[in-house]
């Protein structure tokens, strides 16, 4: 094989490229990034922190889905020892599923007993779905009742008149109803006792029956403590306690104001009769009169 020559080497070095210059870090320079990475370790933690927070939230989602998965209880449950049952309804309920109601409604382990329904308030106004669920609580079976919501702004008598007007009771329902619970200002004690009692008379008249008076158990003792009232059922509301704190004869307890039950979408109010089924047939209009 031949060999190659080597080339010669000319005179001229060959031409270098240039350099770049190297930057010196300064005192300062270094002084900016040392703090810059001291800023970041106080914000971006390392991994023993990543890793407790992860753990932390595992736990929590973990917690959240037990609990949420679980039947919630309350402090508060029924006041033992009593069968009879019932719940009272106003537009404020909404539209009620009757039938779903009466055949799946369970209080403490018996069904739905009764109902009371607003029918009128005041002087001239009627509750928006009185006719409605007063018609179906009868279609239905449940044993219903109608009450009015007394204001003491309005001449008693108007609002007796009022309420026998709108209501027509027929044997098997419960005696009608007087709500008192709001005593304005301006009125004496005694005006106010007094056009309480026209209102039952004039009711009682009409109807052959001694209303039943609604009223807390409170403003029972604070302003109708006349002997007067006690010739009359009581319906007490006290809720979220195991008794009455209420000293006297009762009928009925309003014990609850958020209840639920199947067909009806808002909270009700639930309420006991102090008695047995037979004895609150017997509370019932027989004789028709009206």
């Amino acid at each position: 094989m031949k060999e190659k020559k080597a080339p010669q080497k000319s005179g001229k070095a060959a031409p270098q490229k240039p350099r770049k210059p190297v930057r010196r870090k300064t005192a300062k320079s270094r002084h900016k990034q040392r703090g810059m990475k001291k800023w970041l370790r106080c914000f971006l933690p390392g991994w023993p922190t990543w890793l407790g927070a992860v753990i932390v939230v595992v736990t929590c989602w973990i917690l959240y889905k037990a609990l949420a998965n679980r039947e919630v209880s309350t402090a508060y449950s029924i006041p033992e020892g009593y069968t009879v049952h019932g719940i009272d309804v106003s537009h404020h309920q909404g539209a009620i599923n009757w039938e779903l109601l009466r055949n799946q409604a369970i209080i403490d382990g018996h069904p739905l007993s009764f109902v009371f329904i607003k029918a009128t308030e005041g002087g001239d106004n009627v509750d928006s779905r009185f006719i409605q669920n007063f018609s179906a609580a009868r279609q239905y079976g449940i044993m219903r009742g109608a009450y009015h919501f007394y204001r003491a702004s309005v001449p008693a008598k108007k609002q007796a008149e009022h309420f026998i007007k709108h209501v027509q009771l027929e044997n098997g329902d419960l005696p009608p109803v007087l709500d008192v619970e709001v005593r304005p200002s301006g009125i004496s004690d005694d005006s106010f006792r007094q056009g309480i009692l026209e209102w039952l008379v004039r009711v009682e008249q009409h109807y052959g029956v001694k209303p039943i008076l609604y009223t807390y158990h409170s403003f029972r003792q604070q302003w109708m403590r006349d002997s007067v009232f006690n010739h009359y059922p009581f319906w007490i509301a006290h809720y979220y306690v195991d008794s009455v704190r209420y000293r006297g004869p009762w009928a009925f307890w309003q014990h609850s104001d958020s209840g639920q039950l199947p067909g009806i979408n808002e909270n009700v109010d639930l309420n006991i009769f102090n008695g047995n089924y037979e004895e609150l047939q017997r509370l019932t209009i027989q004789k028709g009169e009206q």
